[in-house]
């Protein structure tokens, strides 16, 4: 069993002035945010995981730094732009009170799967490429592993649909909040979505079990086992 926790990035100035940042380059964490990532970095520090792994973006990339820093010096930091955020195209930049006017708006909160933003990214698309990014990790880092996706709101609600076995459809139902911790287990058989969209409480119980056993034939699922 891997075991993946999604973190979103911390409060962004463009967050705070509603406006939709997508791939917008000097967008970074403001006050709020970087104390945001100072007390969920506290949180992982308890928390045996083996790797960080990043979207390229600013505001991803602080976040990890100060999680990074709050675990250890030599924590592996890697670059994924496959969890980069989506691309929204002529989206990009515009105040979400101006975008909430637009016909395609009604789209993307009631049909997603089928959005293709003006000169940007389907949603789909998105989809795709984050869950290839998040199963070729696991396999890269191995069964047993715990570490750490830094990357966006919407490719969050994304991952967790798919583990889910959620139409793409529904992915608006799903809520992440900046700094929130989202946690989905992979197994060989399916996925279990243990936390969705914490904002506190201890989370070193999705540490690697130091007493992992082989597993028989007969074993059920392993849901329910956490580490110690």
């Amino acid at each position: 069993m891997t075991t993946v926790l999604l973190l979103r990035h911390g409060r962004t100035t463009a967050n705070a002035d509603g406006v939709l940042a997508g791939w917008t380059p000097g967008v970074e964490l403001d006050a709020t945010g970087r104390d945001q990532a100072k007390a969920v970095a506290a949180r992982l520090a308890e928390v045996r995981y083996s790797a960080i792994i990043t979207s390229p973006l600013e505001r991803c990339r602080q976040t990890a730094e100060i999680v990074a820093r709050r675990r250890r010096t030599d924590m592996p930091v890697h670059t994924e732009v496959d969890l980069a955020e989506v691309r929204y195209g002529d989206w990009t930049g515009q105040s979400l009170e101006v975008l909430a006017k637009e016909p395609l708006w009604d789209v993307v909160q009631h049909h997603p799967s089928g959005v293709t933003f003006p000169g940007g990214e389907s949603l789909g698309v998105v989809q795709a490429r984050a869950i290839h990014a998040i199963r070729r990790w696991n396999r890269k880092l191995g069964d047993g592993a715990t570490y750490v996706a830094v990357t966006h709101g919407d490719v969050i609600k994304a991952i967790v649909a798919d583990a889910l076995g959620m139409h793409l459809d529904l992915f608006q139902r799903i809520q992440v909040d900046p700094c929130s911790v989202s946690v989905v287990r992979y197994t060989p058989a399916r996925t279990f979505v243990a936390r969705l969209n914490d904002i506190g409480g201890d989370l070193s119980v999705y540490s690697p079990d130091r007493r992992r056993r082989r597993r028989r034939p007969s074993d059920g699922a392993v849901g329910g086992e956490t580490g110690s």
